[in-house]
C-alpha cells in the first residue's frame, strides 16, 4: 500500500480533489475573488500535472496506478473547466475535445485489460498544455485585472488546442491499431 502513496499519485490525487471546487467556483455571476480563486486552483491544478511525471521519472517512483490515474485526473481537471465554461466557450467545441478524450480513454482500458500500460506521449503533452494554456487564460478574472483580448485570446489558443486534440486521437488510434492487428507499440495520448 505504502508504495502507492508517493509524490506523483498525491500530486494525481490533488487535481481529482480540486474538481468539485472548481464546480462550485466555476461560475458566471462574476464575483471577482471567487473568479481569482477558481483562476489559482486550476492554474495549481494544470501545473501538478507538469510536475507529477517529472518527479516519478527523476525519483523511479512511476506505478502503475499513477500511470492509469494521471490520464483520467488530466481530462477530468479539462472536462470540468470545460463544461462550466460553455456559456463562453461554445459547446461544440467542448464536445470536441470531450469525446476525443472519452474514446482514448476507452481504449487504454482496452490495453489495460490486455496488459498494456499507454503513458503519454510527447504529442499528447502539447495537446495538454495547450488546453491548459486556453483555459487558464479563459478563467482569468476579467474582473482583477482587465486585459484586452484575453477572452478572444484565450478561444483562439483553445481551437488550436482542439485541432491538437484531434491529431493526437487520431494518431493514438492509428497506433493503438498497430498493436491490436499487428505488430509494434501503442500510441500514447
Amino acid at each position: 500500500m505504502s508504495h502507492l502513496i508517493t509524490l506523483p499519485n498525491i500530486l494525481t490525487g490533488y487535481r481529482f480533489a480540486v474538481v468539485p471546487i472548481l464546480l462550485f467556483c466555476l461560475r458566471p455571476d462574476g464575483d471577482k475573488w471567487l473568479d481569482l480563486f477558481a483562476f489559482i486552483l486550476f492554474l495549481s491544478a494544470a501545473l501538478t500535472d507538469l510536475a507529477d511525471g517529472y518527479f516519478a521519472r527523476k525519483h523511479k517512483s512511476e506505478t502503475v496506478l499513477g500511470k492509469l490515474m494521471d490520464p483520467l485526473a488530466d481530462k477530468v481537471l479539462v472536462a470540468v473547466a470545460l463544461i462550466m465554461l460553455i456559456p463562453l466557450v461554445p459547446a461544440w467545441i467542448c464536445f470536441m475535445i470531450l469525446a476525443r478524450e472519452l474514446v482514448v480513454t476507452g481504449l487504454r482500458g482496452v490495453a489495460a485489460s490486455s496488459g498494456i500500460i499507454v503513458a503519454a506521449s510527447r504529442m499528447g503533452k502539447i495537446k495538454s498544455v495547450m488546453q491548459y494554456i486556453a483555459l487558464c487564460v479563459l478563467i482569468f478574472p476579467d474582473n482583477v485585472l482587465p486585459i484586452p483580448f484575453l477572452q478572444e485570446l484565450g478561444l483562439v489558443i483553445l481551437y488550436v488546442s482542439m485541432v491538437m486534440t484531434i491529431w493526437s486521437g487520431i494518431d493514438y488510434f492509428y497506433r493503438f491499431q498497430k498493436v491490436f492487428l499487428g505488430s509494434g507499440e501503442p500510441g500514447q495520448t
